[in-house]
């Protein structure tokens, strides 16, 4: 509709009848996506009316089509000499600077009509990364399912989170902060040894400092020394009673030393905090398995189907309930849970 207006509003103008009528074709052409015919067209129309601001727009466009980015630079920074206020031709210049890896001399372009996402893509390229990170996240409001967008965000946001761990680590890397953060390296390269005496250090130098405790907690639970885990997630909720991971990690970790009665309220307390979790209900039904309960154990299960369909904490939870109906003498319920449980065994097991 845009552009059959135009084509209509260029018939009063100033350019030729014949340049009209190239421009005509080279717009059918676009439209029907033959951009090789339409670049000929528009190109056509230049020729015929070189103060026609319009027809290098249309050139340009149509040559970032064919990925023909010199050429498009040039008609599009031909079209900006012919009118410096043209929105749509700064946005098309930006994106063909950008496809070019002139990425400095496209963040002008791309501010003026205000592309987040394109800016974004430019700021990250120029080492820009707060400024990059604010813009795709801007992006991402507008189109939050965009895959390219994601990525550039991961990114950039992995890049500033690498900035400022580097810094930290250089101007103070004796600091309890740096040796968390070195921690937090071992523990990811899976370097528990390593990860265990940093967070120790930290510890020393800072012993109030909430998250060293989780972090540490972790590195012994990932090893199986749950009563050293425990101490250290203890340790974590009494310097933060509101933090529900903390209470889920304790209560977890009791669990594993078969300390179920204990570990109930810790869990209670995760689930009151950070309500429906699928983890903490899981833990919380095994807890009341455990101790007897079998009540609340079914209610925490069920609770937890409601959320998890198809994964494999719900075919963990099947399974459980079939324990419990079994022990119940309730055999076709039983029998159901363990059909839930075969299915989802079976469908996790397909590539």
């Amino acid at each position: 509709m845009i552009r059959a207006a135009l084509i209509l509003w260029l018939a009063w103008q100033a350019i030729s009848p014949e340049a009209v009528k190239h421009f005509q074709a080279g717009t059918e052409a676009e439209r029907q996506k033959h951009f090789d015919v339409a670049a000929a067209e528009f190109r056509k129309v230049t020729e015929l009316d070189p103060g026609f601001v319009q027809g290098f727009v249309s050139l340009g466009q149509v040559l970032l089509e064919e990925q023909d980015y010199g050429a498009a630079v040039t008609s599009l920074k031909h079209a900006l000499q012919l009118d410096p206020n043209l929105g749509a031709a700064h946005q098309l210049l930006g994106y063909a600077l950008l496809a070019q890896g002139y990425s400095a001399e496209a963040i002008p372009h791309l501010k003026r009509v205000d592309d987040p996402g394109a800016l974004g893509i430019a700021q990250l390229q120029t080492g820009d990364l707060p400024g990059a990170v604010a813009n795709l996240q801007r992006a991402l409001e507008r189109q939050p399912s965009d895959p390219d967008l994601l990525y550039y965000l991961g990114r950039a946001s992995g890049l500033l989170s690498k900035q400022a761990v580097d810094t930290l680590l250089a101007q103070y890397p004796d600091s309890p902060r740096a040796h968390q953060a070195m921690g937090e390296n071992y523990y990811v390269l899976r370097q528990m040894p390593q990860a265990e005496a940093d967070y120790k250090e930290a510890l020393k130098l800072r012993p109030d400092l909430p998250e060293v405790h989780m972090e540490l907690g972790e590195v012994y639970a990932s090893s199986g020394q749950w009563q050293k885990a425990e101490e250290e997630f203890r340790a974590q909720t009494k310097l933060q009673p509101g933090n529900a991971e903390a209470a889920y990690r304790l209560g977890n970790a009791l669990l594993e030393q078969g300390k179920a009665k204990e570990a109930r309220p810790e869990l209670q307390r995760a689930d009151r905090l950070l309500p429906d979790m699928p983890e903490t209900l899981y833990a919380l039904g095994k807890a009341a398995a455990l101790d007897g309960d079998n009540t609340a154990a079914e209610k925490a299960f069920t609770k937890l189907l409601e959320i998890e369909k198809e994964t494999p904490l719900a075919a963990q939870t099947h399974f459980a309930l079939a324990g419990i109906y079994r022990k119940q003498g309730k055999t076709a319920e039983a029998e159901r849970e363990m059909q839930e449980f075969q299915k989802l065994r079976q469908q996790g097991s397909q590539p």
